[in-house]
Order: C-alpha cells, then structure tokens, then sequence
C-alpha cells in the first residue's frame, strides 16, 4: 500500500495504527509458540518470512511518510515519523522475545534486528537499504551500489545522496562480514558522521535497545540545532 499524492493524512494514520496492532499481535503469537514447542527449519523459515513481511511493511510506511512531506505540517511530520520510529522499537522488543533462548533463531534473525536498530537510530535513512540488510543480502547491496556509480556519473543521482547511501551500503556489508576494498574502508571512514559512528559502537551488542533509543534522542536533538 503505497502513499501517493492524493492519500490524506488521516488515511495515513489508519494505516500506520493498522500496521501497529498487526505487529503486535503477530509478535505476540509467534512468541508464543516458540515458548510452547520448539521449531523446525520450515517453521523457522515461516516465521522469518513473516518479520520480513512486517518489517517491509514498516519500511514501506517510512518511505511513503518521506514522499508525502510536502503534504504535511513540520509538527504532522515529525510527529508522525517519530511514531513510526516508535513502532520500530515494538517491533525489534518483540523480535528480542521471539529470539530468546534459542540459537537458531539468533542466527537467522541477527541481520534483521541490527537493521532495525539502524533505522531506529537513523543511521541508515534508506528503506530498500534496510530491507536489504535485514534479509543479509550482500549481493544485492553491492548490486544497488553500482547502480547508484552509474547514476552518479550520468547525473542521475545527486553526490550528497549517493555518499549517504553508499555509506549506508557499506557499513550493511561490513556488518554482514563482507570484507571492504581499501577504498571503500577509507571512503567509509572519511563520510560516517557521528551518529553513524555511535551506531557502529553500540550494535555490536544485540541486547542493546536502551542504547539504540538513546542514539535515535541524539539525532533528534542534533536536528533542532
């Protein structure tokens, strides 16, 4: 479901509220059958399937609220992003739930829950970047970065966004255990801003969630400045 220029705001928040309770309700009841019966490899692959479904829907919800910005007040905006952000952190509470004590699950779903934090925090501000590094798909972010070259050199795509998605892109890999040219090391090093540093220090720990929110106040009391 996509925001287009004719959607009003308050259709909006009916979809935003929508999604919310549907998290909700679906972390709820997979949390609950995994405390009640262990699962298998088709079971675990259905319910990654679903949090990637969920989280699609979220990125989705971020992207359109960027689209429809002009439609909006600064306070609706902010007021809405922040929400939507705040959506975000139920829904990586309950991935931490569904995560618990089970090894498997932490193997399949670690990707997921570092994107997450990425998005909470704003270090990464790109959905399709975020989707791609929860689903731990290297390839497709190396795909999506010679895209952007070709774009950069034809015009297509202006140097502040293509460093701030490449930085983006870079750091997913690095995460994912990709080992970066020294180009791109260096490019990295020279183009990560501060909140993109914090993140990296802070995700090293999975369980870190009080920290992420802290890092997400950062940013947004670095914006008011």
């Amino acid at each position: 479901m996509h925001f287009g220029a004719g959607r009003q705001p308050a259709e909006f928040k009916a979809l935003r509220d929508q999604i919310t309770k549907y998290i909700l309700y679906v972390g709820l009841l997979f949390y609950l059958e995994i405390k009640m019966a262990s699962r298998g490899k088709t079971e675990t692959s259905k319910l990654k399937q679903n949090l990637e479904e969920q989280l699609d829907r979220l990125m989705q919800q971020l992207q359109d609220l960027e689209e429809c910005r002009e439609e909006l007040d600064t306070d609706e905006y902010e007021e809405t992003k922040k929400e939507t952000l705040e959506q975000l952190s139920e829904f990586n509470d309950s991935l931490k739930k569904i995560m618990s004590g089970n090894m498997t699950l932490v193997d399949e779903l670690s990707g997921m829950q570092l994107a997450i934090q990425a998005a909470i925090s704003q270090a990464f501000k790109t959905p399709e970047v975020i989707r791609l590094f929860a689903k731990k798909q290297p390839g497709q972010l190396r795909t999506r970065l010679a895209e952007m070259d070709r774009d950069l050199m034809v015009g297509k795509l202006e140097r502040g966004l293509y460093t701030q998605q490449k930085v983006e892109i870079l750091t997913a890999l690095r995460k994912l255990g990709e080992k970066l040219t020294a180009d791109d090391e260096a490019f990295l090093s020279a183009n990560a801003g501060a909140i993109l540093s914090q993140f990296e220090k802070v995700s090293t720990d999975l369980g870190s969630g009080d920290k992420v929110l802290a890092l997400a106040s950062f940013e947004v009391e670095k914006t008011k400045k």
